[in-house]
């Protein structure tokens, strides 16, 4: 189970990257997560992101609680960045990945990325993952 981030604990926003070349998907994502996506978490700020070398330089800098990547993206997809992103960022935030479809999976499991959501994105999927990677497990309640 993947540590919460620390900032859970006051009101400043969660930063979550969304990483996609393709506009239509980090609107997607954004609008089923909306702002506000539990009452015990501080409130989501995203930074949207079309190309590897932000996504990377983005999380060297630091203050990114959670990144979201595209691994359809070309010409460097989701799915490699998160693995190189596991290697070279050290502590690195939960990396979720957005797969091309369901037997996918295992690619995500290579890339080393904490969840997995496949396109098209569900909202409901996609909030519940996104719970469980960012509430402290002590406050997750279990799947019925």
């Amino acid at each position: 189970m993947t540590d919460a981030p620390a900032r859970t604990s006051h009101r400043t926003p969660l930063r979550v990257l969304v990483y996609s070349d393709d506009a239509t998907v980090r609107e997607r994502v954004m609008a089923a997560l909306g702002t506000t996506l539990h009452p015990d978490l501080p409130p989501l700020e995203y930074v949207e992101v079309a190309t590897a070398p932000v996504v990377i330089a983005n999380l060297d800098a630091g203050g990114i609680d959670l990144a979201i990547l595209d691994g359809e993206t070309a010409p460097a997809g989701g799915l490699g960045i998160a693995r190189q992103l596991k290697d070279e960022i050290d502590p690195c935030p939960p990396i979720m990945v957005l797969i091309g479809r369901a037997d996918d999976a295992w690619l995500a499991s290579w890339s080393r990325a904490e969840a997995a959501v496949p396109h098209p994105v569900d909202p409901m999927r996609l909030g519940r993952e996104v719970l469980r990677l960012l509430l402290p497990p002590a406050q997750q309640r279990p799947a019925t």
